[in-house]
């Protein structure tokens, strides 16, 4: 019926048997009619021996190739969500307390992973996904992946921390410098990029100078931002964003 929105019916089974073009298609290679064409060249294999019998069903317990690659049945998603205040960044909390998982178990039925952390104080972007691979490359180092965040202090930020922070400072876990750092509409609201993804970094660049952080929210990441995203909301991204994110995630190696 035209509108009407579909709940999510939970992942495939192990033992659940779907059609190979299906399979196929959601592994990524392609959409569901070139997967009937590529099946019916002889470009995939089950379990070792070649299928071009339209209309075969497999489960996830089948080894399913393509040219020589060991396909997975999972459709890769990507959803960003606006994290709020009071929420962990795990899978499960042996405390009982509220997982981010909650916030986005109704959009979409694959299983997905936050990428990276965010602690149960800070709000804002958060991103999910199944993609292993991307999730790996936005999280090293190496990729120096940006992040903006907006962080609200209990005191005016002096000019001479200012100054360090901007400069670089030395923490308990090395030399830290930021990209960017600017005065917002007050002396103690003050916006920050930086790539570093190093636990609590930017709450502890402050507090090694005196500062408590009272509300930090990351405003941006990877490029991607908030808007039209309210609090505690999720959606899942555009094309063109994930497009973006792998393009991003491909630029240093």
């Amino acid at each position: 019926m035209k509108g009407k929105k579909v709940k999510p019916t939970g992942p495939i089974r192990k033992d659940e048997a779907i059609r190979l073009n299906r399979y196929v298609a959601n592994s990524g290679v392609c959409s569901r009619r070139e997967a009937d064409q590529l099946i019916a060249k002889g470009k995939v294999s089950v379990n070792g021996k070649v299928v071009t019998e339209m209309g075969i069903k497999v489960t996830l317990n089948d080894k399913v190739e393509y040219e020589g690659r060991v396909l997975s049945s999972e459709k890769k998603v990507y959803v960003l969500l606006n994290k709020p205040k009071g929420y962990v960044t795990t899978l499960k909390d042996p405390q009982g307390r509220r997982t981010v998982l909650e916030l986005v178990k109704n959009i979409c039925r694959e299983r997905i992973y936050p990428v990276g952390r965010l602690d149960t104080q800070t709000t804002g972007l958060l991103l999910f996904t199944n993609d292993g691979d991307l999730s790996a490359r936005l999280t090293h180092p190496k990729y120096e992946v940006e992040k903006i965040y907006k962080a609200v202090l209990d005191k005016n930020l002096n000019p001479k921390d200012f100054e360090k922070i901007s400069t670089g400072i030395e923490l308990e876990d090395g030399p830290i410098k930021v990209d960017e750092l600017s005065y917002l509409e007050k002396k103690n609201e003050i916006g920050l990029k930086i790539h570093s993804g190093r636990n609590r970094i930017v709450r502890r660049i402050f507090e090694s100078l005196g500062y408590d952080v009272e509300r930090l929210d990351r405003v941006l990441f990877a490029g991607l931002n908030k808007k039209m995203l309210p609090r505690g909301k999720a959606r899942m991204l555009t094309d063109q964003e994930v497009g973006q994110l792998k393009m991003l995630g491909a630029v240093k190696k």
